[in-house]
Protein backbone atom coordinates (compact mmCIF):
# COMPACT_ATOMS: atom_id res chain seq x y z
CA UNK A 1 0.00 0.00 0.00
CA UNK A 2 2.82 2.48 1.01
CA UNK A 3 4.99 2.29 -2.25
CA UNK A 4 1.85 1.62 -4.59
CA UNK A 5 -0.73 4.09 -2.82
CA UNK A 6 0.90 6.71 -0.39
CA UNK A 7 4.54 7.09 -2.00
CA UNK A 8 3.36 7.90 -5.28
CA UNK A 9 0.98 10.86 -4.05
CA UNK A 10 3.76 11.66 -1.18
CA UNK A 11 5.93 11.97 -4.48
CA UNK A 12 3.84 14.43 -6.08
CA UNK A 13 4.64 16.97 -3.84
CA UNK A 14 8.00 19.21 -2.11
CA UNK A 15 9.76 16.87 -0.49
CA UNK A 16 10.01 19.05 2.85
CA UNK A 17 6.49 20.03 2.54
CA UNK A 18 5.57 16.39 2.76
CA UNK A 19 8.18 15.91 5.55
CA UNK A 20 6.29 18.31 8.05
CA UNK A 21 3.11 17.07 6.58
CA UNK A 22 3.80 13.16 7.71
CA UNK A 23 4.94 14.97 11.23
CA UNK A 24 1.43 16.37 11.69
CA UNK A 25 -0.31 13.11 10.40
CA UNK A 26 1.73 10.59 12.38
CA UNK A 27 1.58 12.74 15.51
CA UNK A 28 -2.13 13.19 15.36
CA UNK A 29 -2.80 9.74 14.41
CA UNK A 30 -1.18 8.90 17.59
CA UNK A 31 -3.61 10.49 19.60
CA UNK A 32 -6.36 8.25 18.22
CA UNK A 33 -7.40 5.70 20.78
CA UNK A 34 -6.09 1.91 19.31
CA UNK A 35 -4.23 2.98 16.50
CA UNK A 36 -0.66 3.39 17.97
CA UNK A 37 -1.33 -0.53 19.59
CA UNK A 38 -2.29 -1.01 15.87
CA UNK A 39 0.93 0.72 14.38
CA UNK A 40 2.97 -1.60 17.12
CA UNK A 41 1.30 -5.03 15.96
CA UNK A 42 1.97 -4.04 12.36
CA UNK A 43 5.28 -3.09 12.47
CA UNK A 44 7.14 -4.12 15.08
CA UNK A 45 9.24 -7.70 15.75
CA UNK A 46 9.51 -8.46 19.51
CA UNK A 47 12.46 -11.21 20.07
CA UNK A 48 14.96 -11.47 22.39
CA UNK A 49 17.06 -12.52 20.20
CA UNK A 50 17.23 -9.37 18.27
CA UNK A 51 18.43 -7.12 21.67
CA UNK A 52 22.41 -6.11 21.30
CA UNK A 53 24.25 -4.94 23.41
CA UNK A 54 27.25 -2.40 23.29
CA UNK A 55 29.08 0.08 25.09
CA UNK A 56 27.04 -0.61 28.29
CA UNK A 57 23.43 -0.06 26.59
CA UNK A 58 21.05 -2.74 25.02
CA UNK A 59 19.47 -1.96 21.92
CA UNK A 60 16.10 -4.03 21.86
CA UNK A 61 16.96 -4.75 18.62
CA UNK A 62 19.59 -3.54 15.92
CA UNK A 63 17.38 -1.34 13.30
CA UNK A 64 17.72 2.54 13.93
CA UNK A 65 16.86 5.60 12.81
CA UNK A 66 19.24 8.10 11.48
CA UNK A 67 19.52 11.40 12.53
CA UNK A 68 18.01 13.89 9.73
CA UNK A 69 14.20 12.80 10.20
CA UNK A 70 13.18 14.03 13.81
CA UNK A 71 15.90 17.12 14.13
CA UNK A 72 13.81 18.50 16.74
CA UNK A 73 13.11 15.10 19.23
CA UNK A 74 9.45 15.96 17.95
CA UNK A 75 8.09 12.58 17.30
CA UNK A 76 10.45 9.95 18.60
CA UNK A 77 8.06 8.75 20.75
CA UNK A 78 5.62 7.97 17.88
CA UNK A 79 8.24 6.69 15.65
CA UNK A 80 9.00 4.09 18.18
CA UNK A 81 6.11 2.75 17.47
CA UNK A 82 6.94 1.19 13.88
CA UNK A 83 9.83 -1.05 15.60
CA UNK A 84 13.05 0.79 15.63
CA UNK A 85 15.55 -0.41 18.23
CA UNK A 86 16.80 3.29 18.67
CA UNK A 87 16.44 7.14 17.58
CA UNK A 88 19.02 9.27 16.62
CA UNK A 89 17.93 12.86 17.08
CA UNK A 90 19.14 15.93 15.37
CA UNK A 91 21.49 17.64 14.44
CA UNK A 92 21.21 19.63 17.38
CA UNK A 93 23.23 22.83 17.65
CA UNK A 94 23.21 25.34 20.69
CA UNK A 95 21.12 27.79 19.18
CA UNK A 96 18.02 27.62 17.17
CA UNK A 97 18.86 28.29 13.23
CA UNK A 98 17.06 27.92 9.61
CA UNK A 99 19.24 26.70 7.95
CA UNK A 100 19.95 26.65 4.23
CA UNK A 101 17.69 28.69 2.03
CA UNK A 102 15.06 26.77 0.39
CA UNK A 103 14.80 24.98 -2.16
CA UNK A 104 17.27 22.57 -0.03
CA UNK A 105 15.73 18.98 -0.32
CA UNK A 106 15.68 17.16 -3.69
CA UNK A 107 14.55 13.64 -4.47
CA UNK A 108 16.28 11.35 -7.51
CA UNK A 109 13.51 9.50 -8.08
CA UNK A 110 15.43 6.88 -10.69
CA UNK A 111 18.60 6.57 -8.40
CA UNK A 112 16.24 6.11 -5.19
CA UNK A 113 18.23 9.33 -3.55
CA UNK A 114 17.82 12.20 -2.36
CA UNK A 115 20.32 15.28 -2.58
CA UNK A 116 20.13 17.55 0.76
CA UNK A 117 21.33 20.74 1.37
CA UNK A 118 19.54 21.71 4.73
CA UNK A 119 22.36 23.45 7.34
CA UNK A 120 21.49 21.63 10.66
CA UNK A 121 18.25 23.29 10.28
CA UNK A 122 16.88 22.64 14.19
CA UNK A 123 15.09 24.81 16.59
CA UNK A 124 18.28 24.59 19.19
CA UNK A 125 18.73 22.86 22.43
CA UNK A 126 16.22 24.50 24.84
CA UNK A 127 13.21 23.71 22.54
CA UNK A 128 15.24 19.94 21.92
CA UNK A 129 14.95 19.26 26.05
CA UNK A 130 11.76 20.48 26.41
CA UNK A 131 10.65 17.94 23.82
CA UNK A 132 13.13 15.16 25.83
CA UNK A 133 11.50 15.65 28.74
CA UNK A 134 8.46 14.21 27.65
CA UNK A 135 10.24 10.68 26.71
CA UNK A 136 8.45 7.55 27.59
CA UNK A 137 11.43 5.29 27.62
CA UNK A 138 10.31 3.18 24.55
CA UNK A 139 13.94 3.22 22.79
CA UNK A 140 17.61 4.78 23.40
CA UNK A 141 17.80 7.63 22.11
CA UNK A 142 20.79 9.09 20.65
CA UNK A 143 22.04 12.53 20.40
CA UNK A 144 23.55 14.10 17.53
CA UNK A 145 25.21 17.50 18.23
CA UNK A 146 26.97 19.96 15.73
CA UNK A 147 28.05 23.68 15.71
CA UNK A 148 25.81 26.52 14.67
CA UNK A 149 26.51 28.26 11.35
CA UNK A 150 27.31 31.62 12.76
CA UNK A 151 29.71 29.80 15.12
CA UNK A 152 33.78 31.15 14.59
CA UNK A 153 36.45 28.46 14.21
CA UNK A 154 37.61 29.18 17.97
CA UNK A 155 34.23 28.43 18.98
CA UNK A 156 33.52 25.03 17.67
CA UNK A 157 34.58 23.20 20.76
CA UNK A 158 32.84 25.65 22.85
CA UNK A 159 29.39 24.38 21.10
CA UNK A 160 30.23 20.85 20.87
CA UNK A 161 30.74 20.94 24.67
CA UNK A 162 27.09 22.68 25.73
CA UNK A 163 25.17 19.95 23.64
CA UNK A 164 26.86 17.69 25.15
CA UNK A 165 26.46 19.20 28.55
CA UNK A 166 23.00 20.22 28.03
CA UNK A 167 21.36 16.80 26.56
CA UNK A 168 23.48 14.58 28.72
CA UNK A 169 20.85 13.70 31.27
CA UNK A 170 18.25 13.45 28.30
CA UNK A 171 19.77 11.11 25.69
CA UNK A 172 21.74 7.79 26.11
CA UNK A 173 24.68 7.93 23.72
CA UNK A 174 26.24 11.33 21.17
CA UNK A 175 27.14 11.57 18.14
CA UNK A 176 29.64 14.15 16.87
CA UNK A 177 28.54 15.31 13.43
CA UNK A 178 31.68 17.04 11.48
CA UNK A 179 31.64 15.00 8.43
CA UNK A 180 27.78 17.06 7.08
CA UNK A 181 29.01 18.56 3.84
CA UNK A 182 26.42 21.56 4.38
CA UNK A 183 28.05 23.18 6.98
CA UNK A 184 30.74 26.01 6.72
CA UNK A 185 34.08 25.33 7.79
CA UNK A 186 34.24 22.07 7.02
CA UNK A 187 37.95 21.48 6.47
CA UNK A 188 38.66 22.05 10.11
CA UNK A 189 36.16 19.82 11.18
CA UNK A 190 37.69 17.06 9.10
CA UNK A 191 41.16 17.99 10.37
CA UNK A 192 42.78 15.04 12.11
CA UNK A 193 44.17 17.38 14.69
CA UNK A 194 41.46 19.23 15.22
CA UNK A 195 39.31 16.01 15.53
CA UNK A 196 41.52 14.50 18.58
CA UNK A 197 41.05 18.10 20.18
CA UNK A 198 37.36 18.28 19.86
CA UNK A 199 36.86 14.95 21.01
CA UNK A 200 39.78 15.04 24.14
CA UNK A 201 37.75 17.46 25.17
CA UNK A 202 34.33 15.78 24.73
CA UNK A 203 35.71 12.79 26.94
CA UNK A 204 36.99 15.05 29.46
CA UNK A 205 34.16 16.07 30.04
CA UNK A 206 32.09 13.10 30.15
CA UNK A 207 34.52 11.98 32.86
CA UNK A 208 32.87 14.67 35.05
CA UNK A 209 29.49 12.77 35.04
CA UNK A 210 28.92 10.22 37.51
CA UNK A 211 26.54 8.06 34.16
CA UNK A 212 29.45 8.71 31.57
CA UNK A 213 27.48 8.19 27.93
CA UNK A 214 29.04 6.63 24.73
CA UNK A 215 30.26 9.29 22.02
CA UNK A 216 30.66 8.57 18.93
CA UNK A 217 32.41 9.93 15.52
CA UNK A 218 29.69 10.39 12.16
CA UNK A 219 32.63 9.52 9.26
CA UNK A 220 31.92 10.44 5.25
CA UNK A 221 31.35 7.98 2.62
CA UNK A 222 34.13 10.03 0.74
CA UNK A 223 37.04 9.26 2.92
CA UNK A 224 39.91 7.83 1.36
CA UNK A 225 42.05 4.34 2.91
CA UNK A 226 44.90 6.90 4.21
CA UNK A 227 41.93 9.10 5.76
CA UNK A 228 40.57 6.09 7.10
CA UNK A 229 43.87 4.69 8.41
CA UNK A 230 43.45 8.42 10.46
CA UNK A 231 39.56 7.71 11.72
CA UNK A 232 41.16 4.67 13.23
CA UNK A 233 44.25 6.28 14.75
CA UNK A 234 41.86 8.54 16.27
CA UNK A 235 39.51 6.36 17.72
CA UNK A 236 42.66 4.33 19.30
CA UNK A 237 43.93 7.23 20.65
CA UNK A 238 40.85 9.21 21.92
CA UNK A 239 39.26 5.76 22.89
CA UNK A 240 36.16 7.33 21.91
CA UNK A 241 33.32 4.42 21.64
CA UNK A 242 32.79 3.97 18.28
CA UNK A 243 32.45 5.12 14.79
CA UNK A 244 29.06 5.99 12.57
CA UNK A 245 29.56 4.82 8.73
CA UNK A 246 28.72 6.65 7.12
CA UNK A 247 26.81 10.77 6.19
CA UNK A 248 25.70 12.02 3.05
CA UNK A 249 28.19 11.97 0.08
CA UNK A 250 29.14 14.89 -2.00
CA UNK A 251 29.81 12.33 -5.23
CA UNK A 252 27.89 12.37 -8.30
CA UNK A 253 29.47 9.20 -9.73
CA UNK A 254 27.22 6.89 -11.13
CA UNK A 255 23.68 8.81 -11.07
CA UNK A 256 21.04 8.00 -13.74
CA UNK A 257 20.29 11.84 -12.94
CA UNK A 258 20.95 14.10 -15.92
CA UNK A 259 23.76 16.32 -15.46
CA UNK A 260 20.42 19.13 -16.27
CA UNK A 261 19.10 17.79 -13.01
CA UNK A 262 22.41 17.63 -11.02
CA UNK A 263 23.11 21.37 -12.07
CA UNK A 264 19.91 22.42 -11.47
CA UNK A 265 19.62 21.06 -7.89
CA UNK A 266 23.13 22.36 -7.26
CA UNK A 267 25.23 21.08 -4.00
CA UNK A 268 24.66 18.99 -1.20
CA UNK A 269 24.94 15.71 0.20
CA UNK A 270 23.98 12.51 -1.50
CA UNK A 271 22.19 9.82 0.27
CA UNK A 272 20.08 6.60 -0.36
CA UNK A 273 20.89 3.93 -2.69
CA UNK A 274 23.59 5.64 -4.50
CA UNK A 275 25.87 5.58 -1.77
CA UNK A 276 24.77 1.71 -0.61
CA UNK A 277 28.48 0.34 -1.75
CA UNK A 278 30.59 2.90 -1.19
CA UNK A 279 28.91 3.32 2.84
CA UNK A 280 29.96 -0.71 2.92
CA UNK A 281 33.14 -0.35 1.73
CA UNK A 282 33.85 1.95 4.49
CA UNK A 283 32.63 -0.50 7.07
CA UNK A 284 34.45 -2.99 5.67
CA UNK A 285 37.83 -1.28 5.81
CA UNK A 286 37.18 0.16 9.34
CA UNK A 287 36.11 -3.51 10.48
CA UNK A 288 39.20 -5.01 8.54
CA UNK A 289 41.84 -2.70 9.44
CA UNK A 290 41.23 -2.14 12.61
CA UNK A 291 40.33 -5.80 13.42
CA UNK A 292 37.68 -4.55 15.18
CA UNK A 293 38.43 -3.11 17.73
CA UNK A 294 35.62 -0.55 18.03
CA UNK A 295 31.50 -0.97 17.53
CA UNK A 296 30.29 0.68 13.67
CA UNK A 297 26.81 2.08 13.18
CA UNK A 298 26.08 1.10 9.55
CA UNK A 299 23.97 3.65 7.44
CA UNK A 300 23.84 4.55 3.84
CA UNK A 301 21.53 3.46 1.42
CA UNK A 302 19.90 0.65 2.85
CA UNK A 303 16.65 0.08 0.91
CA UNK A 304 15.83 -3.85 1.61
CA UNK A 305 16.73 -6.50 4.36
CA UNK A 306 19.46 -7.53 2.07
CA UNK A 307 21.31 -4.26 2.52
CA UNK A 308 21.16 -4.22 6.21
CA UNK A 309 22.95 -7.63 6.15
CA UNK A 310 25.96 -6.85 3.36
CA UNK A 311 26.53 -3.93 5.85
CA UNK A 312 26.35 -5.86 9.45
CA UNK A 313 28.42 -8.46 6.87
CA UNK A 314 31.24 -6.04 6.45
CA UNK A 315 31.75 -5.12 10.05
CA UNK A 316 28.45 -3.39 11.16
CA UNK A 317 26.86 -4.34 14.75
CA UNK A 318 24.10 -1.73 14.53
CA UNK A 319 22.22 -0.30 11.27
CA UNK A 320 20.40 2.99 10.31
CA UNK A 321 18.22 4.19 7.65
CA UNK A 322 16.74 7.08 6.54
CA UNK A 323 16.36 7.36 2.54
CA UNK A 324 15.11 4.04 2.82
CA UNK A 325 12.68 5.08 5.33
CA UNK A 326 11.25 7.05 2.39
CA UNK A 327 11.13 5.14 -0.16
CA UNK A 328 10.42 1.85 0.40
CA UNK A 329 8.06 2.80 3.89
CA UNK A 330 8.28 1.68 7.65
CA UNK A 331 7.57 -2.12 6.53
CA UNK A 332 11.81 -1.90 5.97
CA UNK A 333 12.39 -2.19 9.51
CA UNK A 334 10.34 -4.85 10.03
CA UNK A 335 11.72 -6.42 6.97
CA UNK A 336 15.36 -6.16 8.04
CA UNK A 337 14.71 -7.60 12.11
CA UNK A 338 13.21 -10.52 10.47
CA UNK A 339 16.13 -11.69 7.99
CA UNK A 340 18.39 -11.18 10.74
CA UNK A 341 16.28 -13.30 12.80
CA UNK A 342 16.47 -15.96 9.70
CA UNK A 343 20.00 -15.85 9.97
CA UNK A 344 19.84 -17.07 13.21
CA UNK A 345 17.82 -20.22 12.98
Amino acid sequence: MYKKIIRPLFFLFDPEKIHHFTFFAIKNLSKIPGIPSFIRNLFQVNDKRLEKKMFGLTFKNPVGLAAGFDKNAELYNELANFGFGFIEIGTVTPKAQDGNPKKRLFRLKADQGIINRMGFNNKGLEAVILKLKQNKKNLLIGGNIGKNTSTMPDGYTADYLQCFSELHPYVDYFVLNVSCPNVGSHAKLTDKGYLIELITKVQELNKTYTKQRPVLLKIAPDLNNIQLDEVIEIVEETKIDGVIATNTSVSRESLLASEKQLEAIGNGGLSGKPIKDKSTKVIKYLSEKSNKAFPIIGVGGIHSAEDALEKIKAGADLVQIYTGFIYEGPILVKKINKAILKQLT
